[in-house]
């Protein structure tokens, strides 16, 4: 068994990875900056848990305290500009912690990139903070990474909807350029075996998987699993990076600030230099996954709602993240609530699944154009728009994403709390409760804002003609599909009902 301490724990690998170094014997310590996130996962009682950020020495230095291997796993490309400066000061304070501590390995993932070549700032970022970890007194295994394949990964999502769109892409260059995918799994398992490595190893390691493609088979790769017909793509030389992370932006729900370093990163070949990680961890007997099959894992999780985690749960900069006061009238802030009641002859459990399921592809219950409106302008804003969706079809958890909101509370069975994380001039929640009631179940509905000056009351008081249309007609569907059995049927299937 040994001490490990986990930092990211609340990302897309991060998360994926506590599980498997629990499963494997090892202690698991996670240094995360919103524990809150954390409160609902099923491993949650068996870490230990460290908040604060990687800007701060003295948490980073007392979440070490003892740990044997740490793993850097905190990536801020969404953090919109400045991301590089970021990631570079948290390496620094993350290896000044590591050897004060007395930590024996440092383990971190970058991504694959071309020896020589100009890169783009998230590769040059990533190449940076490895430099950092291995110039710094403990040693690090900087596992360098193909584009990751798995379910709720941003680069699959990406492939997924390009190549879903349309049947005919004019695309940029770089779908012609060479990629190495790597199965989510593969990558994992890197990332265990890595634990017990032998020797003080103090380099980079180059991983991907079997298939060495092109971006635009990649597309057609998945178009084959996915059941479509071959896509025709056209490189064009007139789309430039930005112009095409518009366009990723615009047709699936990556949002811009993640779109825009990713299509940079593809404007170079990212194929692996050197395989010298087989005589360290040798592949597994059956070999690593092939691209297609991969995908197929994917698509066959994401169908029977198993995304484990997803990069859905990337923190949107700027988004508000204080909690909701338990009273908002004696908050000391102008506050703006809209309060629906409602009785129902219903179960208190059918109600919650009813609840429990909204959003995504199940809707909101009401004026579906308003909430589509309402979603593109967040995006053509630079927000996150409704696309994201949700990460399972019925149920939720602390810190998931349904659409725009961040599920800031449940009290499964009882009360969901979203907070907004839409482009808008104040801080807003929605929060939907049953209890039950001598007749049946009594159904309440809040809305709450804090308006941000003048801008942020106008926009409360235009909305205001809608609320009744939109609050009312959720509340009044709610009810009327959990008297209809439709929570009974989506908990059931496991699906989301269109």
């Amino acid at each position: 068994m040994t001490r490990v301490l986990v930092t990211g724990a609340t990302g897309y690998i991060g998360g994926r990875l506590v599980p498997q170094l629990l499963d494997a014997g090892h202690d698991v310590s996670v240094f995360v900056r919103s524990a809150w996130k954390l409160r609902d996962v099923p491993w949650r009682s068996r870490v230990k848990v460290f908040s604060g950020d990687l800007a701060d020495p003295i948490a980073a230095r007392r979440a070490m305290t003892g740990i044997e291997v740490a793993f850097h796993l905190v990536h801020s490309m969404s953090s919109g500009r400045g991301f590089r400066a970021l990631e570079r000061e948290g390496a620094r304070t993350f290896a000044d912690a590591a050897a004060a501590s007395g930590v024996r390995r440092v383990v971190y993932l970058g991504g694959l990139h071309p020896r020589g070549d100009r890169l783009s700032e998230h590769l040059a970022s990533r190449a940076e903070v490895g430099r950092v970890l291995l110039d710094a007194p403990v040693p690090a295994i900087v596992f360098q990474a193909g584009i990751v394949i798995g379910s709720g990964s941003a680069s699959f999502e990406m492939i997924r909807h390009l190549t879903e769109v349309l049947p005919y892409m004019p695309a940029p260059r770089w779908v012609r350029n060479r990629v190495q995918p790597i199965a989510v799994r593969d990558v994992l398992r890197y990332l265990v075996l890595s634990v017990d490595a032998p020797g003080e190893l103090n380099r980079t390691f180059d991983i991907g998987g079997p298939d060495i493609l092109r971006y635009g088979q990649m597309m057609n790769g998945y178009a084959v699993e996915a059941g479509l017909p071959q896509r025709h793509i056209a490189a064009l030389p007139v789309l430039t990076p930005w112009l095409a992370s518009q366009w990723v932006s615009l047709v699936s729900p990556i949002p811009r600030q993640i779109a825009v370093p990713i299509i940079a990163s593809l404007q170079n070949d990212c194929v692996m230099n050197e395989h010298d990680i087989d005589g360290v961890i040798p592949p597994p007997p059956e070999g690593l996954l092939p691209y297609r099959t991969a995908v197929r894992l994917a698509l066959r999780r994401e169908a029977d709602g198993e995304v484990e985690t997803s990069w859905q749960s990337a923190t949107v900069p700027g988004a508000p993240s204080d909690p909701l006061p338990s009273d908002p009238d004696w908050a000391g802030h102008t506050v703006f609530t809209d309060v629906r009641e409602r009785r129902s002859a219903t179960a208190p459990e059918a109600i919650w699944r009813v609840i429990e399921a909204i959003g995504g592809e199940q809707g909101w219950h009401s004026f579906p154009l308003a909430w589509a409106a309402r979603g593109w302008i967040d995006r053509l804003v630079g927000g996150v728009g409704m696309r994201r969706g949700r990460r399972h079809p019925s149920r939720v958890n602390s810190g998931d994403v349904i659409d725009v909101w961040r599920v800031e509370s449940v009290e499964r069975g009882r009360m969901l709390r979203l907070r907004a994380e839409m482009r808008m001039p104040g801080r807003g929640w929605l929060e939907m409760s049953v209890e039950p009631d001598a007749d049946g179940s009594v159904y309440r509905q809040r809305a709450v804002y804090f308006p941000r000056g003048l801008s942020g009351r106008l926009y409360w008081l235009v909305l205001l003609p809608f609320h009744g249309i939109i609050f009312n007609g959720m509340a009044r569907s709610i009810l009327h599909e959990a008297e209809a059995g439709v929570g009974d049927s989506a908990q059931a299937k496991g699906v989301s009902l269109g």
